[in-house]
């Protein structure tokens, strides 16, 4: 009997086998669903040997199965515990031997979680764009401090490990405590306030600390969380005395790492990056001090040595006659500076007279005077040269005056000719050049006269 709506297929098709099928559903989950976070709460959490773990993770209506390949290499894998809310990323997928739907996690962390690491992201963001994070603001650690603040639960790890450390660096160092609670609600105001009065001591009868550690032991984002708190941040932001973070494990980052002067990992890094290590202060002056007394004792050994040749040597004999041939051979040095010193005189004073004079010679008064007499004979000279040019010259422009009368118009006009000038100004040398009308100037010896032109007559043939 068929069921309503439903029409089976051909009863001669190839029916699939059941591994042919899960393997479609599974290509179906893989593809269709791929990997997405899941939030449930965790339980029947099984660790295996191998490091495979396995768990369920459920909710009010619903359950699947979980497994972490793996688990101790994965992000977020402390988080994994019986009744624990948790948010899951991994790959939907099916497990073909059972036919079970299961997904492989890849990554886990608390629920909420997320929201934090927003929260987180946030402030972190503000803060850095304030230049809360930048490295010049930041304060150097001193080098030998005599106390050292410390801001942290008074009985946690943390405090014992500080103590621990800094008692074997630096036994001369005075640690001074200012016991916070460092989690749970309302710890962030405890630690600020703590921050405040660390950095005005005297107004809170506390001693002034060189530096100060602020910090606790690791644990998850959510007992870390005080320490990313605003108020936090700007206590440590604000504080006058350099200031070391030491907030968790080596991994845990908080804003207050970002905000401190100095970073530490743990709080133990942060008591061996406070204060120098004695030990090593005691073996490096034992160094300096070997390093120095090796030098000075080489050299007293030398300076003995020195002396004791010189007592079995010149010290050992006749003072008197040692000195006989230095004092000789000062005075002859003495005798022949001077007179090198006298002949060096000589020559400055000798050449002294010839400058002055050179000097005397070449006084402005006497180069004006042998200046004028050279001119005045150079303008004797020149008047004799020039006097006899100046007649030849007279008697040729003489001539030539003459040579011009006798050859120019002036002469021909004197002898009874003329010149006439045609309408255009110019010298009328034909009759052909003519019209009858024109206008002719003639000009004389005396005077000139204008005419009119009536014939014009060719010339003989």
């Amino acid at each position: 009997m068929d069921l309503p709506g439903f029409h089976p297929a051909d009863a001669t098709a190839k029916a699939l086998s059941v591994t042919q099928l899960l393997r479609r559903m599974k290509r179906v989950l893989e593809t269709q669903v791929g990997e997405l976070w899941v939030e449930g709460e965790v339980s029947n959490l099984r660790k295996q040997a191998s490091g495979h773990w396995y768990f369920t993770l459920k909710d009010d209506a619903a359950q699947i199965s979980c497994a972490m390949f793996g688990a101790k290499r994965r992000a977020g894998s402390e988080v994994l515990a019986d009744g624990t809310q948790v948010r899951v990323f991994g790959e939907a997928t099916l497990y073909e031997s059972r036919g079970q739907l299961q997904l492989v996690v890849v990554k886990a962390e608390r629920a909420g979680a997320g929201d934090l690491q927003a929260r987180f992201e946030a402030l972190k963001r503000k803060l850095e764009g304030e230049g809360l994070f930048d490295a010049a603001r930041k304060k150097p650690i001193p080098r030998f401090p005599q106390r050292v603040g410390i801001v942290t639960s008074g009985t946690g790890a943390a405090i014992q490990d500080i103590l621990q450390v800094l008692s074997r660096r630096a036994p001369w160092a005075q640690p001074v405590l200012y016991p916070v609670r460092v989690q749970g609600r309302g710890a962030e105001l405890e630690i600020a306030r703590a921050m405040r009065e660390m950095g005005s001591p005297e107004a809170h009868g506390i001693p002034r600390c060189d530096v100060i550690i602020v910090g606790r032991g690791g644990g998850s984002i959510e007992d870390l969380w005080n320490f990313n708190e605003e108020v936090v941040a700007r206590a440590i932001a604000d504080c006058p005395i350099p200031v070391i973070s030491a907030v968790g494990h080596e991994t845990d980052f908080t804003i207050a790492d970002f905000v401190a002067d100095l970073r530490a990992p743990t709080p133990s890094a942060a008591a061996e990056l406070a204060v120098a290590d004695g030990a090593a202060l005691h073996s490096r002056l034992r160094e300096l001090g070997s390093r120095l007394r090796r030098p000075a004792n080489e050299r007293l050994r030398s300076e003995q040595t020195a002396i004791g040749a010189l007592r079995r040597g010149v010290l050992g004999r006749d003072a008197a006659k040692l000195l006989v041939e230095p004092v000789m051979r000062t005075d002859s040095l003495a005798a022949r500076l001077a007179v090198a010193a006298r002949g060096s005189l000589d020559i400055a004073n000798a050449q002294w007279s010839d400058a002055r004079q050179r000097h005397r010679l070449q006084h402005p008064s006497l180069v004006i005077e042998r200046r004028f007499a050279h001119l005045g004979t150079i303008g004797h000279r020149l008047a004799a040269a020039t006097t006899p040019a100046l007649h030849r010259i007279d008697d040729r422009l003489a001539r030539l005056a003459s040579m011009v009368r006798t050859l120019g118009p002036e002469s021909a006009f004197q002898r009874g000719f003329s010149i006439t000038l045609g309408p255009d100004g110019r010298v009328v040398t034909s009759a052909a050049t003519l019209q009858p009308g024109d206008t002719l100037r003639t000009r004389f010896a005396q005077g000139e006269a204008e005419s009119t032109v009536v014939r014009v007559e060719p010339p003989p043939m």
